[in-house]
């Protein structure tokens, strides 16, 4: 597996918000827009999409770093798309530039 993951490897994931997703729900505000936990679950959903062709059947990814900083709200019912880009393989620990987009702006950025 490792030999098979060179840094460039794109994935991707995107929903529409919901209210189970927002603030709210998960116990991280008031508001009902994108709750930060809901938007990086799908960053680590993105990270995850990269490189599972990659991986064996008995193998997966668990996040264990994410330094993201959420950019901008985003109400419920509009689309948002997380990217990854594998930028690092050291060993079995995989490192990722993730962003997250709603239908007009960047959201988020940072690593995970």
């Amino acid at each position: 597996m490792e030999a098979l993951l060179k840094p460039g490897i794109p994935g991707k994931a995107e929903k529409f918000v919901e209210k189970k997703d927002t603030a709210p729900v998960h116990g991280s505000g008031n508001v009902e827009v994108l709750a930060t936990p809901a938007m990086i679950a799908l960053m680590e959903k993105a990270a995850f999409s990269s490189v599972e062709p990659f991986l064996g059947g008995d193998l997966t990814t668990v996040g264990i770093y994410v330094n993201v900083r959420h950019l901008s709200a985003t109400l419920v019912g509009v689309k948002v798309e997380a990217q990854a880009e594998l930028t690092e393989v050291n060993g079995r620990k995989l490192i990722f530039k993730v962003t997250a987009y709603d239908e007009s702006k960047m959201i988020s950025s940072g690593r995970s």
